[in-house]
């Protein structure tokens, strides 16, 4: 016989208020809670999750986001912070991770931009920019032909979320770059180049770069690596989810010794997480084992909102906000941001 939990009742007082007086009354008494104070009484006072009830469960811990990540700014890093989003593993969540990420930080007000490095063309897709053969694109600015500034586009949902699009000219790049002068650095060269000319424009400093890859370790994704200073790991929840993970670190390694020194693994972030299956947990209990201090502690559930969304020409932080996918990668970011505060902070400090 199964058994239906009720969906608990979520509170609709908080300390210091009386539980039946108006919204009016309540507005006029001296608010003696800060809104953290505030926020951090509602958590508490939220019931605790029925294991033997995983939708009433999922609610609590969306009502737990939402609350704590509520009007919650993103502070700006000191410098830009660009990002190469990789696995060699396809299907793993790369794309999806890199549009929700940059959408989420572009929301709190930060400056990003999306380079789309993949044939696929899928990030831009899902960011609402028009990219059909032909489109200024990434490929014509890593074979030299156009400076990136004239191919940045604004995203369709978001006036500081930009991206550099792909189109299908790119899967011919692999082969056209190897014959030319800098070929692990073209892509390096042209996003310095930008950035200069944006402080020269008078533009606002693009806070984040995220580059989405291939799932393959070609020109392409090596141009990604030596543009980029920190590497984030989408890895999926499943029973390969680690296979070929230590090629990849292996391959990054060889970049950061004859390429890029400055290249780190910074961020690793587990995807399609069903947390009902004892699978899903083995695996993020893996992951985090092995590498305790770059796994975030949002973990991406499987969503529909996720899947549905680039369909609409959106993110799922643009075409529902309030999803759990949303919260989680709305999580992550926050999760991205403060680490990277508490980087600079620790090395100002030495």
């Amino acid at each position: 016989m199964w058994r239906v939990a009720p969906v608990p009742t979520l509170p609709t007082t908080y300390p210091g208020r009386v539980p039946h007086e108006t919204e009016q009354q309540a507005a006029a008494k001296p608010d003696s809670l800060s809104d953290a104070e505030r926020r951090q009484a509602l958590i508490s006072s939220l019931p605790t999750a029925d294991e033997d009830s995983p939708l009433a469960a999922q609610l609590i811990r969306d009502t737990q986001r939402r609350v704590t990540l509520s009007e919650r700014t993103f502070e700006k890093p000191r410098s830009t912070r660009v990002f190469t989003v990789a696995n060699q593993k396809g299907g793993v969540g790369k794309t999806t991770t890199t549009v929700n990420i940059a959408a989420a930080l572009a929301r709190s007000g930060l400056e990003v931009l999306v380079i789309d490095n993949d044939p696929q063309g899928n990030a831009s897709t899902a960011l609402g920019v028009e990219h059909p053969s032909g489109t200024v694109s990434t490929y014509d600015v890593l074979l030299g032909e156009v400076p990136m500034q004239d191919a940045v586009t604004v995203s369709g949902a978001l006036e500081s979320l930009w991206c550099v699009p792909a189109t299908v000219d790119l899967s011919g790049a692999e082969i056209e770059l190897v014959s030319l002068e800098g070929r692990e650095y073209r892509l390096r060269t042209a996003l310095a180049e930008y950035l200069r000319w944006r402080d020269e424009q008078g533009l606002p400093r693009l806070d984040y770069v995220f580059i989405d890859c291939p799932p393959s370790l070609g020109l392409l994704t090596v141009n990604a690596f030596t543009a980029a200073a920190e590497v984030l790991i989408p890895i999926q929840c499943e029973y390969y989810a680690l296979e070929g993970l230590s090629q990849l670190l292996n391959n990054i390694e060889l970049i950061k010794g004859h390429l890029n020194p400055e290249l780190t693994v910074s961020t690793i972030l587990l995807t399609m997480s069903d947390t009902r299956t004892n699978l899903a947990r083995e695996v993020a209990g893996e992951v985090r084992g092995h590498f305790p201090n770059e796994t975030l502690s949002a973990v991406i559930p499987r969503s529909v909102r996720i899947s549905e969304a680039p369909s609409y020409g959106q993110t799922v932080m643009t075409y529902d906000p309030s999803s759990s996918g949303a919260l989680a990668y709305l999580q992550a970011a926050r999760e991205l941001s403060d680490r990277g505060a508490a980087a600079a902070t620790t090395e100002s400090h030495r």
